[in-house]
């Protein structure tokens, strides 16, 4: 029985394998066919894309065809654009800037872009004859830019009248109503005339409003004009036009304030009043110049010429440069020519003002077109500075030096003396300058201006002293002597001068005053005070003699008390007729001197008279002898040193 079973299972096994054999021919078949097919299909896809080729070549072309045509429709619009906006552009240059100057400039602008495009366009056929028409419009365009640019310039630029310079002028500054277009208060430089630091100080800080020289709304049209004229390699021609409108305009500004042109020969021709009053005008004149009218027209620069800066500076150069000529000309002329005493404070006025507007020079003239400008101003301070120390020196040395024969017959206090302390006096309000002076040239601080009075005092002392020996009477010589150096006291007292000269120089020359005072009244007084002299009358013997108040003028002639007494009387007249021609013009130092002597003479004289009088009284005509009563001489006394004329009656 199993192997029944066994027999069955191989004979399944065989059909089966043979029916797959079968299933796996079929595929394989089928497999073929498939191949086959599929390699008819390659075989005819191929000859449809050899077929289809030509056509799709045909499309490709087509389509580029297509884009080439849109891309030169495009181009043939940008191009005919172009020539559109240059017919327009021509038609608004055609017209003229006059009418509407914005439109204009557009079109020049557009004109301008156009050139840039053809220039581009190199394969255009018609490119050259485009350009030329063009570039010529342009330069024909540009060439009635400049006509507009000077036409609007001139139009609107006009000289300021000084009104109008002065209202920008801070108040302190402002001219007086009498003397239109001069500084009120430089008109006055005798040393006397209060020239203080504390003025000075208040004008550092003073505020200046330029004038509006050409007004707010034109200066933009003539902005884009300039800029245009720049684009179109023009500079120079702007700077041609600017110059020759600008530069007379400022002449003729300051021609109408009073400037003058004045070389050195004139200044030298010049009386010193005259000259004095013109360097006052032309300090005044710096000041508005370069503050108002100056610093105005750099504004004007800095708006019409807004992003070119190198021209900013070119065109302020050359249109100041003549009026800044003329200015500093004058200055040159004063600070070279012939040094003389009265001169140094104008000298230092004018440093003054130099210093004054250095920063504003500095600032109004910059860039390397206007460094000329700046070195000349700068050369100017130098030399007025030098000038001014020089001047300096030579005072020291002509105070030492003066020989003027000016008779001061009455010992009143000389003119050199009331000169050279004014000329003191006013140094003191200019020592910010005169240490900035020293500190310039020998790098020293302010003890050299206490050297420098110092030394000034001694050579007037000096001087003093030579000149006190021209008189014949040693009385009349101290009385000169006390009268100088008392006034140099007082005047040193009573100023800032006493600060620098210190106390003890005060209190040295006080007891020189004094000393002269003692040595006025020795020579003056002792020889009319021996007559007086009891012991000279008691020693002296011969002749009759007469008892008086128990025998007080025993052994004392009659005789010679009268002789005694007239000699006196004699003696006192002419001392009172000559002396109160003599002059103490300081009255405390008067009064003072008048009673240092009746205190020595008038108890000598009452007890001469209490003594020996009644020996004459008692005699014939006793008035011939004791002629004046205490009271006379000190009534007499009180009239010395009053400076009266020989033709004047007594009182």
């Amino acid at each position: 029985m199993k192997m029944g079973v066994a027999v069955v299972g191989t004979d399944s096994l065989s059909e089966r394998a043979a029916l797959m054999r079968e299933s796996m021919q079929k595929s394989q078949t089928i497999t073929d066919k498939v191949v086959s097919i599929l390699g008819s299909f390659d075989h005819r896809l191929s000859a449809l894309e050899t077929a289809m080729r030509p056509t799709q070549i045909r499309t490709h072309s087509i389509r580029k065809a297509n884009e080439n045509i849109d891309k030169t429709l495009k181009a043939a619009e940008v191009l005919l654009a172009h020539f559109d906006l240059s017919s327009q552009a021509e038609r608004k240059i055609l017209r003229g800037p006059h009418e509407d100057l914005e439109g204009y400039l557009e079109a020049i602008d557009q004109l301008r872009g156009n050139i840039q495009f053809f220039s581009s366009k190199k394969g255009f056929k018609s490119n050259d004859e485009v350009l030329n028409n063009a570039n010529s419009l342009l330069a024909k365009a540009i060439a009635r830019l400049e006509d507009e640019f000077k036409q609007l310039l001139s139009s609107y630029s006009k000289p300021v009248e000084p009104d109008r310079l002065f209202d920008g002028l801070p108040n302190s500054l402002r001219p007086s109503s009498e003397s239109p277009g001069h500084q009120r208060d430089t008109s006055d430089r005798n040393p006397s005339n209060n020239h203080s630091e504390h003025r000075r100080s208040n004008l550092e800080d003073a505020v200046y409003t330029p004038p509006t020289l050409i007004p707010p709304r034109i200066l933009p049209l003539l902005h884009d004009l300039a800029k245009q004229m720049v684009q179109a390699g023009h500079q120079h021609k702007v700077l041609e036009v600017y110059r020759d409108t600008r530069s007379s305009v400022l002449e003729e500004s300051l021609e109408k304030l009073g400037v003058e042109k004045l070389n050195k020969d004139d200044v030298q021709k010049m009386q010193w009043e005259v000259l004095e009053a013109k360097i006052g005008n032309w300090i005044h004149f710096m000041r508005i110049a370069v503050k108002l009218l100056f610093a105005g027209e750099r504004i004007v620069c800095e708006q019409i010429f807004e992003g070119f800066d190198s021209l900013t500076d070119q065109c302020y150069s050359v249109v100041t440069s003549s009026s800044v000529s003329v200015l500093l000309s004058f200055g040159d002329a004063i600070a070279r020519s012939k040094r003389s005493p009265e001169k140094l404070f104008v000298l230092l006025d004018m440093y003054e003002i130099m210093r004054e507007l250095q920063s504003e020079i500095e600032m109004k003239f910059q860039g390397k077109a206007c460094s000329e400008t700046r070195e000349a101003a700068f050369g100017l301070t130098k030399r007025l500075a030098q000038t001014a120390q020089e001047t300096f020196g030579d005072f020291e040395e002509a105070v030492e030096k003066d020989a003027t024969k000016t008779a001061v017959s009455d010992g009143t206090v000389h003119p050199l003396t009331s000169y050279v302390i004014n000329y003191v006096k006013f140094l003191f309000d200019y020592q910010s300058t005169l240490k900035q002076l020293f500190q310039e040239f020998d790098n020293k601080d302010g003890t050299q201006l206490a050297s420098v009075t110092t030394r000034i005092m001694q050579a007037l002392q000096n001087n003093l002293d030579g000149k006190s020996k021209q008189y014949k009477d040693p009385a009349l010589t101290h009385l000169f002597l006390m009268n100088n150096i008392h006034y140099m006291v007082r005047s040193v007292r009573r100023s800032e001068a006493k600060d620098l000269l210190g106390d003890d120089w005060v209190q040295r020359h006080r007891r020189i005053v004094q000393q002269h005072a003692n040595q006025y009244k020795r020579n003056a007084w002792a020889k009319i005070l021996q007559c007086l002299s009891i012991p000279g009358l008691a020693s002296s013997g011969g002749g009759s003699s007469v008892g008086v108040d128990g025998g007080n003028s025993s052994g004392v002639s009659r005789a010679l008390v009268k002789d005694r007494v007239k000699i006196f009387n004699t003696q006192f007249e002419e001392l009172h007729q000559k002396q109160s021609q003599w002059t103490v013009p300081d009255t405390e130092l008067c009064e003072s001197l008048r009673l240092a002597v009746a205190e020595v003479l008038l108890p000598a004289y009452r007890s001469f008279v209490r003594r020996y009088g009644p020996l004459v009284e008692n005699g014939r005509n006793p008035q011939r002898y004791i002629k004046y009563s205490a009271d006379d001489l000190e009534r007499m006394l009180g009239e010395f040193f009053e400076g009266k004329n020989l033709s004047e009656p007594r009182r």
